[in-house]
């Protein structure tokens, strides 16, 4: 069922008081407005602090700033009549004690009759004392047919001959975003560009950033590598590609589901971050980072209300990528926390919602330590794949080298010695490869020349691996990734 057949069988069935949640004010009014007409021949009122009641000639003004002489009109109408009451931000008058008490009242009296009070806010603010008698609906934001049949009644206004492809396309980038925010963004993008085309959609992504840097809870993350960026990792790539349009509206036409996510684990420095950059990059979707760190407060239950939170965030502004790095930290904290549980709670949400997820939220969680991680959390299920990104042989050492070198000297690349390189690093991770190159380039400069394969064999030979200051950790995670119980990113094995 959708939010309108909700909300009609709400309003049949005699609920008194509904509280509608969303902060789409103008959007859900029209649609209260329209449905309760057009459904049920119902009056509608609507009241707020500043106008009271307006739309009624008879009550047009009504209760103007007196929240409580609000409540008084359902019972100024005959019992047989049938209405609809809107209050506007009326979660502010909550805590007054005689508002509480004529709600209950109220609540009692229209159980007979053919009234319902609603509650429009985009705040969930109930007292204790009112749960049991309000029923608390979720307005949902634009759905893709609503966003698609906006920006085509858009195009045509404007005379424009924009494909239906380019108009699908950006419907999905638009998906997150209220309509009100949908129609100023495509009036920025015209003002600019002067019309609507597939270059819309990076206007589209910055105003799902400013979306998020308003929560405090997660953080947009520019997403600018490509898959050429990344050294072997075959395995990893070819997966991706299979995926490439798995949100697109013809793979949910085709009955595809949505992909869930991946867990990546592996040594440090082995590109697992790079790889959530890439798979935003490459599938043109937002990336947005989590930090379980800001998700614990200080007082009781505060922290479970954020992860709540930054999970209906990452569900609005989908479909999206949900980049949870280091997840193995959290879970280390949940077994060494003395917290009273809090810890834990927040992580048992956020695994069900893993397993429960049914919104284009594609999860990518990376980890260095997976002693650290739950086995049910690494079960099919959770994610699609877990992928275990160990140390570079020396195929991928070479090609991450070429990488490297081709962005800082693309016209002298070739001339550096690859293959001798390559076998001297052995047991090196990509982001030691970047290092070295990086420190070669210091040495080149400090004697105002260019750096040589020579100056990088020198950083080599003063240069400590992590595979050998960590050597009992990564001997462990090799031994794990042999089980046969994880899927091997790089096409050569381990």
């Amino acid at each position: 069922m959708n939010f309108l057949s909700d909300f009609i069988l709400l309003l049949k069935a005699r609920y008194p008081l509904i509280y509608i949640l969303t902060s789409e004010e103008e959007r859900v009014e029209y649609l209260l407005k329209y449905s309760t007409k057009k459904y049920l021949s119902r009056a509608y009122y609507s009241w707020d602090f500043i106008d009271g009641y307006k739309g009624n000639p008879n009550d047009a003004g009504f209760a103007s700033r007196n929240p409580i002489e609000a409540l008084d009109l359902p019972g100024k109408l005959t019992p047989e009549t049938g209405a609809v009451f809107i209050l506007k931000d009326y979660d502010n008058f909550l805590k007054d004690f005689s508002i509480v008490r004529k709600l209950k009242n109220l609540s009692k009296s229209l159980k007979t009759q053919p009234k319902n009070i609603i509650i429009i806010s985009s705040e969930l603010v109930i007292p204790d004392s009112l749960k049991e008698f309000i029923t608390v609906v979720e307005f949902p934001l634009p759905s893709y047919d609503e966003i698609f049949e906006e920006l085509t009644r858009l195009v045509k206004s404007l005379q424009q001959t924009v494909s239906p492809k380019t108009v699908g396309n950006l419907a999905v980038a638009c998906q997150g975003l209220s309509m009100e925010r949908i129609r100023r963004v495509l009036s920025k993008i015209i003002a600019q560009w002067g019309e609507i085309n597939e270059l819309s959609s990076p206007l589209i992504l910055e105003e799902k950033k400013q979306i998020i840097q308003k929560t405090q809870l997660l953080e947009f993350c520019l997403a600018n590598k490509t898959i050429s960026d990344l050294g072997g990792l075959d395995n990893f790539k070819n997966w991706l590609k299979l995926r490439s349009n798995a949100f697109s509206q013809a793979a949910i036409d085709y009955g595809l589901p949505y992909p869930k996510g991946l867990l990546l684990v592996g040594v440090q420095g082995t590109g697992k971050s790079l790889t959530a950059k890439v798979i935003a990059k490459e599938w043109n979707l937002p990336l947005l980072r989590l930090d379980f760190g800001r998700l614990f407060a200080s007082l009781v239950g505060q922290s479970e209300s954020r992860i709540r939170k930054t999970i209906s965030i990452a569900e609005a502004l989908s479909p999206c990528i949900l980049w949870v790095d280091e997840i193995d930290k959290a879970f280390a904290n949940s077994q060494n926390s003395g917290d009273n549980g809090t810890t834990n709670r927040v992580l048992a949400t956020f695994i069900t919602w893993l397993s429960e997820k049914v919104s284009p939220v594609f999860v990518v969680a990376t980890a260095n330590n997976i002693d650290w991680i739950p086995p049910e959390v690494i079960r099919k299920g959770r994610f699609d794949e877990v992928f275990f990104l160990t140390l570079p042989n020396f195929k991928e050492r070479r090609a991450i080298f070429q990488v490297h070198l081709q962005k800082v000297r693309p016209e002298t690349a070739s001339t550096y010695e690859l293959e001798l390189l390559s076998k001297i690093t052995k047991n090196f991770s990509g982001a030691e490869i970047e290092q070295l190159v990086i420190e070669a380039m210091r040495l080149g400069f400090s004697e105002e020349r260019d750096f040589t394969t020579e100056d990088m064999i020198t950083v080599v030979q003063r240069f400590v691996p992590l595979a050998q200051t960590k050597s009992k950790e990564i001997k462990q995670l090799m031994e794990w990734a042999e089980s046969g119980k994880v899927a091997l990113a790089s096409s050569s094995g381990l």
